[in-house]
């Protein structure tokens, strides 16, 4: 088996990136400190053609290098808006008809592979710091909170493993749909 050039992957280019059809889904980065974890959720959201990231509080901004570093390039394909606080870009989201969902271990959370995403919505996804979560401002406003299941002695995902493991989760049950 021959691995493929990256000139046979037939990607599409910053253009018709822009111009494709998207995933129904905002990706919310509540306080995010690492810029390395930034960057990667760039990469994994344009890798799933998502429609835009907000940048909330501490998360930093593109241009940098050491977002870049991550990103490879998909800060340049990727839109997002950056917002003073999360609870202000969840509010905004809200009023362009997202569905808020955090993804958090929370009370009456419902687990991710019995939650079945619908066609018809748009899904704003809210990943929170990589200590304290998402934060318990935004969690008084979330319409659903969704947990993914683990199995280990670990309390938790790294942000990026968990951004990964919802939007591929949330990219094969919509395109299937």
């Amino acid at each position: 088996m021959r691995k493929l050039k990256l000139d046979e992957l037939n990607r599409a280019t910053v253009d018709e990136f822009k111009e494709q059809d998207k995933l129904p889904v905002a990706v919310v980065l509540d306080n995010v400190r690492s810029m390395h974890n930034i960057g990667s959720i760039f990469r994994t959201s344009d890798g799933f053609a998502v429609q835009k990231i907000a940048l909330c509080g501490i998360t930093a901004c593109p241009p940098h290098r050491e977002i870049e570093k991550t990103a490879l390039g998909a800060t340049t394909s990727m839109d997002w808006e950056y917002y003073k606080t999360p609870l202000e870009a969840v509010e905004q989201l809200r009023t362009e008809g997202y569905k808020i969902i955090a993804i958090e271990q929370a009370e009456k959370s419902l687990m991710l592979d019995t939650y079945a995403p619908q066609s018809n919505e748009k899904y704003a996804l809210i990943f929170g710091n990589e200590v304290n979560g998402v934060s318990d401002e935004v969690m008084q406003h979330i319409d659903a909170c969704i947990e993914i299941p683990q199995f280990g002695t670990k309390h938790s995902f790294n942000i990026v493993v968990s951004a990964g493991i919802v939007l591929w989760d949330f990219f094969s049950k919509l395109n299937k749909a």
